[in-house]
């Protein structure tokens, strides 16, 4: 069986509609798919006829942009299988999403102040699925370059870190405030792709919060599997994965991943 439980969708900063994610996992032979767009919860019932159509269960996903505040790092917050209201959830989210569409039409003036002519509301009009700006779209209108070229990460690095004139970020949300979000909402939390956001301690520390973790990720070495299934198996909790999905938005992966290699709880697979 092949599962993808972390894809996103240009209801966040993918590049691809629900239709074509979902045709593509069709393709693929995925059984379960989970859309995890970032800090939002809609995705969901907008993805549903679709998915039935295709024959996949599609399970209800989030994820979060938190932060360990102790540690000073960004961690990923996934939710899966919450009330469909999700009204703890949108309460924490919604100012986030405020926050980062602020902050990118922020950066979009910074750009054209430093001689790089973007028009914000052509980028808006891109954004529309999403009803938020992302860097990804900034650098739609910039550049046709493939995300994994030298020229895109180039162009991408002098605007957005270190010196740029986009560099900065916004106020992230705590990460425990999160996992409690999506507990009240009746769902189940999992830490994403800790190997990629060093996140093993904090897993540690907030074990009575946490439900899962992302075992397959493409950012994952072996080491990190040995990692997160001991820790997993230490506390009895359920493994996930997922190809991290973005379309041309991010790293050319496939959709879908071997469900023989995780454990789920069977809340997490949307059975009673």
């Amino acid at each position: 069986m092949r599962v993808d439980l972390h894809v996103h969708s240009n209801h966040s900063d993918g590049a691809d509609s629900l239709e074509a994610v979902i045709e593509k996992a069709r393709r693929a032979g995925v059984t379960t798919l989970s859309f995890v767009d970032h800090d939002i919860t809609g995705t969901y019932e907008a993805a549903l006829p679709a998915a039935e159509a295709a024959g996949i269960r599609l399970i209800p996903g989030i994820e979060i942009s938190a932060y360990d505040f102790k540690r000073g790092r960004k961690i990923h917050v996934l939710g899966y299988s919450y009330d469909p209201d999700a009204l703890n959830i949108k309460e924490l989210t919604g100012p986030l999403l405020a926050r980062r569409h602020k902050h990118s039409l922020w950066q979009i003036e910074r750009i054209n102040r430093a001689g790089c002519k973007v028009d914000a509301e052509t980028i808006a009009e891109t954004a529309k699925p999403s009803r938020v700006i992302y860097k990804q779209h900034i650098m739609q209108y910039l550049t046709d370059n493939d995300y994994e070229s030298g020229a895109y990460q180039h162009l991408y690095k002098s605007l957005f870190k270190g010196e740029g004139p986009a560099s900065g970020d916004i106020e992230y949300i705590d990460a425990r405030d999160a996992l409690h979000a999506i507990r009240a909402d009746g769902g189940l939390a999992v830490i994403a792709h800790p190997g990629q956001m060093d996140s093993y301690d904090f897993i540690e520390e907030n074990i009575g919060l946490i439900d899962g973790i992302e075992l397959l990720h493409p950012d994952h070495d072996a080491d990190d599997h040995a990692r997160i299934r001991e820790i997993a198996d230490r506390y009895g909790l359920a493994l996930t994965g997922g190809s991290d999905y973005h379309g041309s938005f991010g790293t050319a992966v496939d959709v879908g991943v071997d469900a023989g290699m995780l454990r789920f709880e069977r809340q997490l697979l949307g059975y009673s």
